[in-house]
């Protein structure tokens, strides 16, 4: 494990020499035993089989995933390509009614929701959401995110990388009038957004 301090410098808007810089990502082309842009990727050079990036649950945790999986698109595409990206699903909520033996953790609101409806009316219930990984204690978080026999990973892949560039594009470069307008324009169209 890797752990790093808050988010890391966000590579589309800052050049290579402020990279090389950057204490966080130094310490990932180290522990991961590659190099960065140009040089050839050399899968026996790769110290891990998976590279498991694993971040709170909440919005900060998202942007910190996303400019660790933008580093990663942008420096060594090939770990997309060779499929040994993924990411770790911690729960967002922890759920105990009266009289079950155990929690149930749900991922995102729509699965708590659903829980809920679930449960007899009038049950009691205790809610618990967590605001980062920090606060489960260590047997929570083994069970629900470390665990390879429980966790939920989602592997990552670049089907269409020009679209992938696009998007790291739009949404991580310096240019805020098309993040803005992209925000505009699709922002109402979510469902759930956690803020």
């Amino acid at each position: 494990m890797l752990p790093l301090r808050g988010k890391i410098l966000n590579v589309e808007r800052k050049d290579e020499a402020s990279m090389y810089k950057n204490t966080e990502i130094s310490s990932m082309v180290t522990a991961l035993g590659l190099g960065l842009k140009g040089d050839e990727f050399d899968e026996s050079a790769l110290r891990y089989s998976k590279i498991v990036i694993l971040t709170d649950a909440d919005v900060d945790g998202a942007h910190i995933r996303t400019l660790l999986l933008t580093f990663l698109f942008r420096y060594q595409r090939a770990l997309f390509e060779s499929g040994k990206v993924f990411v770790a699903v911690p729960p967002l909520y922890k759920v105990e009614a009266k009289g079950s033996k155990k929690p149930t953790y749900c991922y995102d609101e729509a699965q708590l929701q659903q829980h809920l409806a679930r449960l007899p009316e009038g049950a009691a219930k205790t809610i618990q959401r967590f605001k980062g990984l920090g606060e489960m204690m260590p047997e929570q978080l083994w069970h629900t995110t470390l665990n390879p026999e429980t966790r939920l990973l989602k592997r990552l892949t670049v089907d269409d990388a020009a679209r992938a560039n696009q998007t790291f594009q739009l949404l991580m470069s310096d240019k805020v009038a098309p993040r803005r307008e992209f925000i505009e324009t699709e922002g109402p169209k979510l469902q759930d957004i956690d803020v």
